[in-house]
């Protein structure tokens, strides 16, 4: 019975082909990594050449969360109705389109067009990424596949700074657009090769030679092949996109919902402030531009292992326990962050703990995510959060900067921020048992909300 793949899947051995999938989604997300902060790698060459003001950068800096948050919403809902491969592969040739385009852009108006666009791939690759991850690690490893996913996105935002550095001094910043847009094409073929679709998909939407396609992932797995398709599903999220999104807010599913739509527009509007503001901050703090630099690259560095270690300690406890100690550990950091700002040792410590944290926030909203929804609305419940988020992260930067231009000091705006976070563990605990992603329960991908209420 198909019960029996999924379950076996669920609390068996992970076979490295599983592995492979999950290594693929974290490359995925490491190029998205690169993507999303080229223009921050490049905003300084690109205002030199273009003749850009602090707002008109600002707003060149927004473009790729705008097409980020679009992508989330608009195109993670088609994943669930024709695949989460497919839409995998169309987002990497749209995202590549766009960086390509852009390394050879004549205007600011231009490349903020081909930013937006960029970012509605990157929007549509996080939330089948995810999902994918989620989907084919077991029980035991789940937090710590989609986890890693995060690393992915750190490693790729810091090692896109060493290249951006090397390729602006080599080649100019349109060398750096090039460089990710042909990495991100040349991921088509990996994902091709060692991403399978998704088997719960397969299961829930029945494609043609669906049993075929099943038994497939199975051998691919190590798993035995099922004689004949299972009873068909009844469950939501089978009568097209729309119904998609009316399942997320429908009796069923509302309540987890609209609470994981709340932790991600407060977490992602929490995080987008730590990492686009604390350079700023602690020069406006005291310390020499080189020296906040130093700080905000420790921010990324913390995060690499931040959500890893997330993960590893959500292969033991439950996954929103864990998650509501990070985000309140976050908090009380960003409280006592620059009171440590005497010693310039401890400055940096606090900014590696804080990257640290504020991953493992994010990683951790990702990871559990995917729990509270059914094979077949988990790419659209997923893009839809991702895509809320997006909006908090898009608009966190700028109300930062008002307040700072209205007389707050960059403590008052910690102090704020860390509300933020706490606000959030608040809205977790009210998350039911069944989706807290304990390593124990009885849970999958495949079932996980059939409880929801």
């Amino acid at each position: 019975m198909s019960h029996d793949l999924r379950a076996d899947l669920d609390g068996g051995p992970m076979h490295r082909s599983q592995w492979v999938a999950v290594a693929v989604c974290v490359l995925l997300n490491m190029l998205d990594g690169f993507d999303v902060l080229v223009m921050a790698f490049t905003g300084e060459s690109v205002s030199t050449e273009f003749g850009l003001n602090g707002g008109q950068l600002g707003l060149l800096l927004s473009a790729g969360l705008v097409g980020m948050a679009a992508g989330s919403l608009l195109l993670a809902p088609f994943a669930d109705r024709f695949g989460r491969r497919p839409l995998i592969l169309v987002s990497l040739g749209i995202a590549s389109l766009g960086m390509l385009l852009a390394s050879v852009s004549g205007s600011a108006i231009e490349l903020g067009l081909l930013r937006v666009l960029t970012g509605l791939g990157i929007g549509g690759i996080l939330a089948c990424s995810n999902t994918i991850a989620a989907e084919y690690a077991s029980r035991r490893w789940r937090g710590l596949a989609v986890s890693l996913n995060s690393t992915g996105y750190a490693l790729g935002a810091t090692l896109g700074g060493v290249l951006a550095v090397v390729l602006i001094g080599e080649f100019g910043w349109r060398s750096v657009f090039l460089f990710g847009g042909v990495a991100t094409l040349f991921a088509i073929p990996l994902v091709l090769v060692g991403m399978p679709e998704s088997l719960d998909f397969l299961l829930s939407r029945r494609p043609n030679r669906a049993l075929d396609k099943i038994n497939r992932v199975a051998r691919r797995f190590g798993r035995a092949p099922l004689e004949e398709l299972p009873p068909v599903s009844t469950g939501p999220g089978r009568t097209g996109v729309a119904a998609g999104f009316r399942t997320l807010l429908g009796p069923r599913l509302r309540r987890g919902t609209l609470i994981l739509w709340t932790a991600f527009f407060l977490v992602m509007a929490g995080f987008y402030f730590v990492t686009s503001w604390t350079p700023t901050l602690l020069v406006e703090a005291g310390l020499s531009a080189t020296q906040g630099l130093t700080g905000g690259t420790l921010l990324n560095l913390g995060g690499i292992f931040g959500a890893t270690a997330l993960g590893v300690l959500a292969a033991r406890w439950s996954l929103r326990n864990v998650l509501v100690v990070y985000l309140v550990t976050t908090a009380a950091m960003l409280a006592l962050f620059l009171l440590a700002l005497g010693s310039l040792a401890a400055a940096f410590a606090g900014g590696a703990l804080i990257g640290l944290f504020v991953n493992g926030c994010v990683a951790g909203l990702y990871a559990l995510t995917p729990n509270v929804y059914d094979g077949g609305v988990r790419a659209t419940g997923v893009g839809t959060a991702i895509g809320i988020g997006r909006i908090g992260a898009i608009l966190s930067p700028t109300i930062a900067g008002t307040l700072l231009d209205a007389g707050w000091t960059p403590h008052h705006l910690y102090l704020a921020f860390g509300a933020v976070f706490v606000l959030t563990a608040a809205a977790l605990t009210l998350l039911r048992g069944e989706r807290t992603g304990t390593p124990a329960a009885a849970s999958s991908p495949a079932g996980a909300s059939s409880t929801a209420g």
